[in-house]
C-alpha cells in the first residue's frame, strides 16, 4: 500500500503545473487528444463524456488548438467511441476536416504513444478528468511528448470515489509499463495525417 501510494504521489507530481481548468490560461498546442469514454453507462449519459467534448471544442473555439484527436474503442458496429465523440463534436461546431478519429486508443498508453508514433505529435494537449489527465500526462513526458492537459470537470459521489481509487492501481500498472515491460500500443500501423487549422494571427492568442 505505501508503495501504491508512493507511486500515486509521484505521477501527480510529474504533472504538476501541467493541467489546467481555465481555457484562457492553458498555452496553445497544434493538436488536442480527447482520451476515449462511452458516451453511456446503460441508459443513461456517463458524466465524464460531456465534460470532455466540451472541453475540446472549447479549446477549438479558442484558438488553444488547431485540430483534435479523438482517441478510443471500437469494439463492435454499435460501440465506437471515436465515431461518437467526433459526430458530437461536428455537431459543437468543429468542422469535420480537423478531427481526426484514432480507432486503436485502447487504454490511454496506446492513445498517448500513437498520438506521437502514427499521428506525429511531439506537443499536445491532452483532454480527460484530472485524475486521468496526470497519468496521461505522465506517459507522455516519458515518450517526450510535450503535453498538457485541460482538466474537464469531474464527475462526484461515490462513483467517481471508485474510480479514483482504480486510478491508483492503474497509475503503478503505467510506471510497471513504461520502465518495467517495456509495453507498447496493440496495434501500429500506417502512419496518417492531421490536418491543422490555419492559426489566427499572433495577437489574437488569448495566451501567446
Amino acid at each position: 500500500m505505501v508503495t501504491l501510494a508512493g507511486l500515486d504521489r509521484y505521477v501527480s507530481y510529474v504533472a504538476k503545473d501541467r493541467v489546467y481548468t481555465n481555457i484562457a490560461d492553458i498555452p496553445h498546442r497544434p493538436v488536442a487528444l480527447v482520451l476515449g469514454t462511452s458516451k453511456y453507462i446503460g441508459k443513461k449519459i456517463n458524466h465524464f463524456y460531456p465534460p470532455r467534448l466540451d472541453a475540446a471544442q472549447s479549446l477549438f473555439k479558442h484558438n488553444k488548438v488547431q485540430a483534435v484527436i479523438v482517441s478510443g474503442d471500437n469494439a463492435t458496429r454499435y460501440y465506437n467511441e471515436p465515431q461518437t465523440m467526433e459526430n458530437d463534436l461536428v455537431r459543437a461546431g468543429v468542422p469535420r476536416r480537423y478531427v481526426v478519429k484514432d480507432y486503436a486508443g485502447f487504454r490511454t498508453l496506446d492513445s498517448v504513444v500513437r498520438a506521437k508514433l502514427i499521428f506525429g505529435q511531439d506537443a499536445l494537449t491532452i483532454v480527460s478528468q484530472r485524475f486521468h489527465c496526470e497519468r496521461a500526462i505522465y506517459i507522455a513526458r516519458a515518450i517526450d511528448i510535450d503535453a498538457l492537459c485541460l482538466s474537464a470537470d469531474d464527475a462526484q459521489g461515490l462513483g467517481a470515489m471508485k474510480i479514483r481509487l482504480r486510478e491508483v492501481l492503474a497509475r503503478a500498472k503505467a510506471v510497471l509499463d513504461i520502465y518495467i515491460l517495456n509495453k507498447q500500443p496493440k496495434f501500429l500501423g500506417e502512419l496518417e495525417t492531421v490536418i491543422l487549422k490555419a492559426p489566427p494571427p499572433r495577437s489574437q492568442y488569448e495566451n501567446p
